[in-house]
């Protein structure tokens, strides 16, 4: 995996240089946290600040890409609902290209993972391969664009989506990637294989074991709780 800046949250809150002065600063009693986007994707929060109470109106919480990382590291990106097709696919190493800090990342997304043990086989913690192209190079001004391109084999063309929404730019209509969409095909997979559309994330039952396990070690260590988004929500997973 190549990110063009270290991946927000916790890898990128303490980068690039802080290692001569993070002994003392204010931050690092929040070091290895979970996460939460705020503000349109523009910064984070630790999971436990008041700004990222979970109860509150709303859209679900986001969780930081670092924390999402380290959960791959885990459990896969396959999810829940491919694991009862396929073992689980592990990235095998990820390079930042600017805003990096390798001691920083490793902690982030490897070394905060030592206490998830004990993974129902064939899961496992799978430590990244971690790269930096530079680490002494500015971040660019001003807000990034919020617009991301998609594109599979058998697709009949790129399609634009609009970060904030994860809706199609101009459109405004459901990607083609959203949950609603991938949902619709599992459940024609399924019929194909077993005649039956019975399959849920909730019956990869290796799977959530390992999710649990991983959500579990965190918060043993005073890491934060991952948040628990409601079925109806439609984001859980």
């Amino acid at each position: 995996m190549y990110a063009s800046s270290s991946p927000c949250g916790d890898a990128r809150l303490n980068c690039p240089h802080e290692a001569a002065r993070e002994a003392s600063g204010p931050g690092r009693r929040f070091h290895c946290h979970l996460r939460v986007k705020v503000d349109g994707g523009e910064g984070t929060l630790p999971i436990t600040a008041r700004g990222a109470n979970q109860n509150r109106a709303g859209p679900p919480a986001i969780m930081s890409c670092t924390d999402k990382i380290a959960k791959w590291s885990v459990v896969g990106l396959q999810g829940a609902l491919l694991s009862h097709l396929v073992e689980p696919v592990y990235l095998h190493s990820l390079t930042v290209g600017t805003l990096s800090h390798t001691g920083h990342l490793g902690r982030a997304v490897a070394r905060r993972l030592a206490p998830v043990k004990r993974l129902p086989f064939p899961y496992r913690r799978r430590k990244l391969l971690l790269g930096c192209l530079s680490c002494s190079a500015a971040r660019p001004a001003g807000k990034a664009l919020n617009v991301s391109v998609n594109w599979s084999r058998g697709d009949g063309g790129l399609e634009e989506i609009c970060g904030a929404t994860g809706r199609r730019k101009g459109e405004g209509t459901p990607s083609r990637l959203c949950r609603g969409s991938m949902a619709a095909r599992w459940q024609a997979l399924q019929l194909q294989l077993s005649g039956s559309g019975s399959g849920s994330k909730m019956a990869a039952g290796r799977y959530q074991r390992a999710k649990q396990q991983f959500r579990g070690a965190l918060q043993g260590a005073g890491l934060g709780t991952w948040p628990t988004k409601p079925p109806e929500s439609g984001h859980s997973k």
